[in-house]
């Protein structure tokens, strides 16, 4: 079974930042597609952004310039550099995994942004 255990959440002010981490269990994080979810209040989920096995990224259009998805294999982490941060941002946010065309969650880690 594969576990995600995201950490880093909290409240900030509007403007400042925030670096999410995702730590994946077992031994084949580096074959792993990674990627960041958040929904917010009365919102479905969306993407945030993506970070494939090769290091290849992709985020949501609204979020180019201020959110930077990254990961080190050697911690079997995934990270999300949350900087210029707006109240709109505040969601839970969810981490992902696709291993082999399986997905697997983390249990989410609360952002809430103060304006």
């Amino acid at each position: 079974q594969v576990q995600l255990v995201e950490s880093g959440g909290g409240l900030v002010q509007a403007g400042g930042s925030l670096r999410l981490s995702c730590t994946v269990s077992g031994r084949f994080f580096s074959n792993d597609d990674m990627g960041w979810y958040r929904r917010g209040a009365g919102k479905q989920r969306e993407l945030v952004a993506l970070i494939t096995s090769g290091g290849r990224t992709n985020y949501a259009d609204s979020l180019k310039g201020r959110f930077t998805i990254s990961r080190d294999n050697a911690k079997n982490t995934v990270y999300l550099q949350m900087n210029s941060l707006k109240p709109e941002d505040t969601a839970v946010y969810y981490c992902n995994a696709v291993r082999w065309n399986v997905q697997y969650w983390g249990q989410g880690t609360q952002v809430t942004v103060s304006s």
